[in-house]
């Protein structure tokens, strides 16, 4: 792909200019649904970002512990650095959209958008650099491998990608689609919390088995644990302030072979959500008092294992503004909303906001004619997203990139 136009800057030449290159956007983003890659490992996706990035006038390097691809663009003139960052990996799940393009590689699918996310970064990267002798400053790309629960961008940032251009960042941007719920092509943010914190606990209650007929000769697990995970919801509600949330989900529960034998043990894992620093750092020890409370009562003894995943996700207020402002100058005022409370799912673009000024922005991507109130959610199976927004989501990554440089001053 490339972008040949030679305009002066106005707001609206970035979309144009994206809309032009919209067809090749379309490939690339086919290309990587068709060959979808799971965690920190991505040698398929690597070798198509490196090649649809290929020509430009970058400074390109690629990660040690993990696929990723970090590209920096030196504006003409010097000036400060903004990061923007596009996840790639896939997930464990056999597609079944029904989608014109589908992964062809059974038990992994794009579900949550990565490949449009890796697409419109890579297609801000062609306008951007069509752009060099006008910027100020530089442009870090970040092409990020193991969002979906390895941790891929606190692996980037320890190998250094906050220093790629020589200088920190001074703002951060990440664009997420979303499958349904939001209408296609509108941008969603907020200051503050963006997205939960998000841990897993992992339990096994050990006691002594027996016979199903005579249960006190025996020390059952399976009323303990059972006992454990109602009164986790209990906590929930009398532990934190209703207005400063925790959700308690156990996903997996696992006991026994039959009807009529006690088993020696029972295991169950639950994913553990927040939405403020104070509560993510005071639950762990609150669930873990709580448990063995309840094993010690039964007589019984318990493993607890609570493994801290992603930290809150906390927009900075001014960055989020500036999101707004530019979506509703560039766009239309009707594609941008303020989101009213964050939303409930996590990510490890939390590790950048921790580091530097960001914005992490939500895009409407549920396709034409469906309904977005019953469309199928990321993550699923069935989730599917439009082609259609791909251009737009180029030219806001752009847009964030060229107006943040321009607002800051430039030092000597």
């Amino acid at each position: 792909m490339s972008v040949t136009r030679a305009e002066e800057e106005t707001p609206v030449s970035l979309r144009e200019d994206a809309n032009d290159i919209s067809g090749e956007l379309v490939r690339l983003r086919h290309a990587l649904h068709r060959e979808p890659e799971l965690g920190l490992d991505l040698p398929r996706t690597q070798e198509k970002v490196l090649a649809a990035l290929s020509g430009l006038p970058l400074t390109v390097s690629t990660g040690k512990g993990l696929s990723s691809v970090t590209a920096v663009l030196r504006g003409a003139r010097p000036g400060p650095t903004v990061l923007l960052r596009g996840d790639m990996d896939a997930l464990p799940v056999t597609e079944r959209s029904g989608a014109s393009v589908v992964s062809e590689l059974p038990g992994r699918m794009h579900a949550c958008g990565h490949d449009l996310h890796t697409t419109m970064l890579a297609g801000a990267a062609h306008l951007l650099a069509a752009r060099r002798d006008r910027l100020a400053g530089n442009v870090v790309f970040m092409f990020q491998p193991g969002e979906e629960g390895s941790g891929g961008a606190k692996i980037m940032i320890d190998e250094g990608v906050l220093d790629a251009a020589g200088a920190r960042p001074v703002a951060a941007y990440a664009l997420h689609v979303i499958s349904s719920v939001l209408p296609q092509g509108v941008f969603v943010s907020r200051g503050g919390p963006i997205m939960a914190a998000a841990d897993r606990l992992l339990v096994t209650v050990r006691g002594a088995g027996g016979h199903g007929s005579t249960p006190h000769r025996a020390s059952d697990p399976i009323p303990a644990a059972c006992e454990m995970v109602t009164a986790l919801q209990t906590m929930v509600t009398r532990a934190f302030d209703v207005f400063d949330p925790v959700v308690v989900t156990v996903g997996s529960f696992h006991a026994g072979t039959t009807d009529n034998v006690i088993p020696d043990e029972a295991r169950f894992e639950a994913t553990v959500r927040s939405f403020s620093t104070a509560t993510h750092t005071r639950i762990q020890e609150r669930i873990l008092t709580l448990l063995h409370g309840i094993a010690a009562a039964h007589g019984l003894t318990v493993d607890a294992r609570y493994d801290i995943s992603y930290p809150v996700t906390v927009n900075d207020a001014s960055e989020a503004d500036f999101v707004g402002a530019t979506v509703r100058e560039v766009f239309d005022e009707h594609r941008y909303i303020r989101a009213p409370q964050p939303f409930t799912g996590a990510e490890d673009f939390a590790f950048v906001c921790d580091e530097v000024p960001s914005a992490f922005v939500a895009m409407g991507a549920c396709p034409t004619g469906v309904d977005p109130a019953v469309a199928a959610y990321n993550h699923s199976s069935e989730a599917s997203f439009d082609d259609a927004v791909l251009a737009d989501g180029a030219a806001l990554y752009a847009e964030l990139a060229v107006r943040r440089l321009a607002r800051e001053p430039v030092t000597a």
